[in-house]
C-alpha cells in the first residue's frame, strides 16, 4: 500500500497557526509531501510520521527567532528540508540556499521549493566544503540540523558566512560537551565565542536547543 492511499491527517497544532500565519496553508502542504513521498522515497523515517509536526516542522520553523530581517541563509545538509523549509515558510523575507550532496534529495528539495511556490528559496546540490558550493558568495548565517559533530560542521558552515556572520546550529543535550571537545577545531575554522540558547518559548512543548558561533576571521 502506498502512502498516498493511506494518508496521515494533516491537520496542523494550533500553535502552527501562531508560528505560520497566512503561510500555515504551505506548512500544512510540506507535511502532507513529507509524509507521503517523503516517507516512501526513504526522506523520513514510517516511526517519524506521526511526529512530524512537534518533531520536525516546529521546533525548525521557530529557529527564526534567531535571525535578522532580511538576512541570507544556508541551510547545509537540509535532507528533506529541515530546517530551511519551515523557516522559508515562517520567514519569507530570509533569502535561503538549501546545500544537499544528494541527487534524490535534491530533486526532492526542488520539487518541494516549486509545490510551495517558495520564491525565496534556492536548492544547491553539492557538499558545503566543495569550491562549486562556496562559490555561490558568503551569506549571513549558516544553519543546520543533526548534520555532523560540532568540530566538524564548524569546519563546513563557518567558511560559508561573511566575516561577522554566523553558524547557528540545532543540537541537543550534549551541546556544551561538544563545545568543550572541539574547541579548537571551531577556532582554527574562524569562530568565536559560542553563545548556547532555545528557542519556541511559550510555543513549544520542548523548546529548541541552538549554538550560534560568530566567524571572526
Amino acid at each position: 500500500m502506498s502512502a498516498d492511499s493511506n494518508p496521515t491527517p494533516t491537520f496542523p497544532p494550533e500553535v502552527a497557526g501562531r508560528i505560520f500565519g497566512n503561510r500555515l496553508d504551505k506548512a500544512v502542504e510540506y507535511h502532507r509531501l513529507l509524509a507521503t513521498d517523503g516517507s516512501t522515497r526513504g526522506f523520513i523515517g514510517p516511526r517519524e510520521v506521526p511526529r512530524l509536526w512537534d518533531r520536525h516542522i516546529l521546533n525548525c520553523a521557530v529557529i527564526g527567532e534567531a535571525f535578522d530581517q532580511g538576512i541570507s541563509v544556508a541551510d547545509i545538509g537540509s535532507g528533506a528540508g529541515l530546517p530551511g523549509i519551515p523557516l522559508a515558510i515562517a520567514r519569507p523575507d530570509l533569502n535561503i540556499r538549501l546545500i544537499e550532496p544528494l541527487l534524490k534529495r535534491s530533486t526532492f528539495l526542488g520539487e518541494v521549493v516549486e509545490a510551495l511556490e517558495l520564491d525565496n528559496v534556492t536548492v544547491i546540490r553539492g557538499r558545503a566544503e566543495e569550491p562549486s558550493v562556496r562559490k555561490a558568495g558568503k551569506v549571513d548565517v549558516v544553519t543546520s540540523r543533526a548534520v555532523a559533530p560540532l568540530g566538524k560542521l564548524a569546519g563546513w558552515s563557518l567558511p560559508l558566512a561573511r566575516i561577522g556572520g554566523y553558524m547557528v546550529a540545532m543540537k541537543g543535550s550534549s551541546v556544551n560537551e561538544e563545545l568543550e571537545r572541539d574547541a579548537y577545531d571551531i577556532k582554527r575554522a574562524g569562530g568565536g565565542e559560542a553563545e548556547i540558547f532555545t528557542a519556541g518559548a511559550g510555543l513549544l512543548e520542548e523548546e529548541t536547543r541552538l549554538i550560534r558561533i560568530p566567524r571572526v576571521r
